[in-house]
């Protein structure tokens, strides 16, 4: 299995745990049997592209083609959007917070 299936392995894994779903959980809401699942995640089995979309739909995540050009550019704003920490919560594009008030 090549890096790029291994990330998202390890992708589809830490959303999972982040959001507390067991292998069964995300099996019962993407329809990917849970033995599935846990090749997928231990990288052992090549991924179907519709094992993949199913589960990302079920983590709440959306799948994009994006040019390879374009990659390190949406790799910057996903990470300034997202947090850049293992285990950190994903941050909103904005917020309103108090300060900002112009009362």
């Amino acid at each position: 299995m090549g890096y790029e299936l291994l990330e998202i392995a390890r992708q589809v894994r830490e959303r999972r745990a982040y959001q507390n779903l067991s292998q069964r959980d995300l099996s019962r809401l993407s329809g990917v049997p849970q033995a599935q699942i846990s090749r997928i995640e231990a990288g052992k089995i090549d991924l179907r592209l519709s094992s993949l979309i199913a589960l990302a739909s079920a983590l709440g995540l959306e799948l994009i083609l994006v040019p390879r050009q374009a990659t390190p550019a949406v790799r910057a704003v996903v990470g300034a959007l997202s947090g850049t920490s293992e285990g950190d919560e994903p941050r909103p594009a904005y917020t309103l917070d108090e300060e900002d008030d112009d009362d």
